[in-house]
């Protein structure tokens, strides 16, 4: 009898969009996280034991397209979160231009572009915060999601678009110059190395 091959689970980008669009996850949301929280990519018993309920959510995840399975593991990034950060950020833009801000207005890290106007546009993004936080006290939520702006009236490709997402309660805006490639594996990566890092930017605020 030839016993089948292991899987492992993966996050999709799609998967990272959605696990780690909101301060305070539930338990689905959770459960997706955890799936880049270790070194390497977990099969279905060691996703269940870091997530109870990962065995009852498998099966929606992946018809979702949350989740994808893998036929071997994967090792989650091993250079240090500054040496691979703006080559991973670049490849999330048409144009290859990004930002990484922290919540509170730092840049993290910038590829395509010069220093002053990455810490313009992480300042743009801490302003964006604020605003997204006082609409969401009035009742309505949509603020609190993704915004793009546009250079010209047709709307068709923006000239800066501008992602939130937050990691173990830090909050965190990507920036990303042209047009967005998010349907990218390089999405993944970057809220692995995020995560792998740790207490790194720990200190950094929440939105």
């Amino acid at each position: 009898m030839t016993t089948p091959a292991s899987e492992w689970f993966m996050l999709t980008p799609a998967g990272v969009l959605y696990a780690f669009a909101r301060q305070q996850p539930d338990d689905t949301e959770l459960a997706l996280q955890a799936l880049l929280a270790g070194e390497r990519t977990l099969d279905a018993a060691g996703w269940a034991d870091r997530a109870a309920i990962a065995p009852s959510i498998s099966e929606q995840a992946l018809a979702q397209g949350w989740v994808q399975l893998l036929q071997r593991p994967l090792q989650g990034p091993d250079a240090k979160l500054d040496d691979f950060l703006q080559h991973v950020i670049a490849s999330l833009s048409g144009e290859r231009r990004a930002v990484l801000a922290s919540a509170e207005g730092f840049c993290l890290g910038r590829s395509g572009m010069e220093q002053d106007e990455a810490d313009t546009l992480s300042a743009a993004a801490a302003d964006y915060s604020d605003f997204a936080a006082r609409q969401a006290r009035r009742g309505w939520d949509g603020a609190t999601r993704y915004v793009s702006f546009h250079s010209e009236p047709e709307f068709l490709l923006p000239s800066y678009s501008f992602l939130p997402f937050w990691v173990d309660g830090a909050g965190y805006w990507l920036v990303l110059g042209g047009e967005p490639l998010l349907n990218n594996p390089a999405l993944v990566e970057l809220l692995w190395g995020i995560k792998e890092a740790g207490t790194r930017f720990a200190g950094n605020r929440s939105l």
